[in-house]
């Protein structure tokens, strides 16, 4: 704060949600509204991917602040969790000049790392041991931390139990819940303590967190108890998002069982529903199930006696049965249901109850819109959530993707620039922007961006895909086989990877291979286009024209595009096919009537010229 304020202002949403206990420190310049929302009010719970941006923030806010060479010890690095392992697999990946030193049994995650071996008994891996009997608040049962423990000179042990009481008043109100109050008399003191830690790690989308202090409460609260259902609500949502899926209609079920609240039904049906219907893996994916879990949660709330609980929850129940609807192919019908939420919002709710609720919804029927050709509705749906919360970075997203559709690439870029601005770093913002520079011919800037999609995320899939496109179109076969190989390692089915690599083949004059390589892409994807159409590359290559315009035309009829219309016009000179030859240079000059070749080659053929 004192040397870089403007770095930690760069930082802010990071810090903050890392080290909470720094907030007073950390002003927040780019603070979304539901921080300033009652607990009831505020529905978003972050993917689990949140925590890759914060981990890609601190590393940077890391990274810029080193002097130089550096090193960080961590000790039980195996007892860390996943968000903490996966900040340490960035900060190894990502900041160059630092040096992470293992304490631990086992392997660390991947990057540079030192291992530490133990020092001799006594020495400083004696004083850790300590530390660790200590830090457990005297529950450990390694006889050797509680030896270590008893072997410190007294002053030295009061020092340590000191810290570890300064640690635990700083931390006590997050979730630092001494043993102690947890297992002891003071439960409703433990209870809080999890509660506010569970509050915390929901809002900045730490789900394994939730999950594990989650349960912890279960086990302290009340059964039926009001702290009860939240903890059981909040702790269910996170298991479903990291995919614990059964763990999660558990604790729907135990619910159901507990309670006989009509609001606590409803919830656990609309969650039940959503497990089913955000399924990932589409064998699991029941979406009959699901329609009618969400029905008997309409049904609850439909007859909830709170007008203002009643508009919020049979709103927000309709606009999960839209998300159904939607995947079952009805897009008319969801959209119908997502403007009776809005309605019933409109007409039940107080004007600034519920702001992020409404923007959802908007947001919602924005994409609905879009579906049906009603973009312009869409686009002003959008501008309407956007000016709900301006900090909230996934709606620029999707505008600037609309945008982009209609035609408006500044705007759309100016979209994508601003969900860099206001997010942690955000791989999807950079990945859109560098498809709206490769659509433009802006190779290099569209690589350099891909390049840092990468940096941010080595498992962002798409973006291996475009980079080793965009590295093909500049001649670069070794590193584009590199990204496809690298692809390849996480979709070893993936069509466009292997039209790629089909590409690749044919200009190392491997044909065979070439071959092998496009018929796999077009078995996993037959409405690929570009794979037809490099497909007939080769085939005219090899001295099948015939079956290159077959190609060809098999692309034509899934995009009508000038280039692929100038390659059969080829074929067909090749076969002596002139008139046909003629009407397709007359199309690809009708698409591209700037393009010098299919000018040069459409007046020849004009000329009776048909072949140079």
């Amino acid at each position: 704060m004192e040397r870089s304020p403007a770095l930690v202002a760069e930082h802010d949403i990071e810090i903050r949600a890392a080290a909470p206990d720094l907030r007073p420190l950390v002003p927040a310049r780019r603070q979304t509204i539901e921080a300033r929302l009652p607990e009831d009010e505020r529905i978003l719970v972050p993917a689990p991917r949140r925590t890759l941006r914060i981990a890609n923030g601190l590393a940077e806010f890391i990274r810029d602040c080193l002097p130089g060479p550096s090193a960080i010890a961590v000790d039980n690095v195996h007892e860390a969790d996943p968000t903490d392992r996966e900040l340490l697999r960035v900060l190894a990946r990502r900041v160059p000049d630092l040096t992470l030193a293992a304490g631990s049994p086992e392997p660390p995650p991947p990057g540079r790392w030192s291992l530490v071996e133990a020092a001799p008994a006594g020495g400083p891996a004696g004083s850790r041991r300590a530390g660790d009997y200590i830090v457990s608040d005297g529950t450990s049962d390694d006889p050797a931390a509680y030896g270590a423990y008893l072997a410190l000179p007294p002053d030295e042990r009061a020092r340590l139990h000191e810290l570890r009481a300064a640690e635990l008043t700083g931390a006590f109100a997050l979730g630092a819940v001494p043993y102690h109050l947890e297992h002891g008399s003071d439960s409703e003191a433990a209870l809080r303590a999890l509660w506010a830690a569970v509050d915390h790690c929901v809002t900045e989308g730490f789900l394994d967190a939730v999950a594990e202090l989650g349960a912890r409460g279960l086990g302290l609260a009340e059964p039926g108890s009001d702290l009860w259902w939240r903890f059981t609500q909040r702790t269910a949502t996170a298991l479903g998002g990291l995919g614990r899926r059964d763990r999660a209609l558990d604790l729907y079920e135990q619910a159901r069982r507990t309670s006989v609240d009509p609001a606590v039904h409803a919830a656990c049906a609309y969650g039940t529903a959503m497990l089913d219907a955000r399924d990932p893996d589409p064998r699991r994916r029941d979406l009959g199930r699901a329609a009618g879990w969400i029905n008997e949660a309409i049904a609850i709330s439909t007859l909830l006696p709170d007008p203002c609980e009643r508009a919020f929850k049979l709103g927000f129940d309709q606009n999960g049965r839209a998300l159904i609807e939607l995947r079952q192919g009805r897009v008319t019908s969801a959209l119908q249901l997502v403007q009776s939420a809005l309605d019933l919002a409109q007409r039940g709710l107080p004007p600034d109850a519920h702001p992020v609720h409404r923007m959802v919804l908007l947001a919602n029927r924005a994409q609905l819109l879009a579906r049906t050709g009603r973009a312009t509705e869409a686009l002003r749906d959008l501008d309407r959530a956007i000016a709900v919360d301006p900090v909230f970075p996934d709606y620029y997203l999707d505008r600037g993707n609309l945008l982009l559709e209609l035609g408006r690439p500044d705007d759309a870029l100016a979209d994508y620039e601003t969900a860099i601005r206001v997010s942690p770093p955000l791989p999807e913002a950079y990945y859109n922007r560098a498809e709206l520079r490769l659509a433009a011919g802006d190779l290099e800037r569209a690589r350099a961006d891909l390049d840092h999609v990468l940096e941010l995320d080595p498992d962002y899939l798409n973006a291996y895909v475009n980079r080793a496109g965009i590295l093909e179109m500049l001649g670069e076969h070794d590193a584009a086989r590199r990204d496809v190989e690298a692809g390849l390692a996480l979709d070893g089915g993936n069509a466009h990877l292997h039209g790629v690599l089909g590409q690749l083949e044919t200009a190392a004059g491997r044909f065979a291979e070439a071959r092998s390589a496009f018929d796999v892409a077009l078995a996993a994807a037959p409405g690929l286009a570009s794979a037809w159409a490099n497909r007939a590359i080769l085939r005219y290559e090899t001295g099948d024209a015939e079956g290159a315009a077959d190609d060809l035309t098999r692309a034509i009829a899934l995009d009508d595009d000038a280039a692929f219309h100038f390659n059969r016009a080829t074929a067909f000179d090749a076969l002596g096919r002139a008139d046909e030859a003629r009407r397709d240079l007359r199309r690809a000059h009708e698409l591209a009537p700037e393009d010098p070749d299919v000018r040069r080659a459409l007046e020849r053929h004009e000329k009776g010229q048909p072949r140079p």
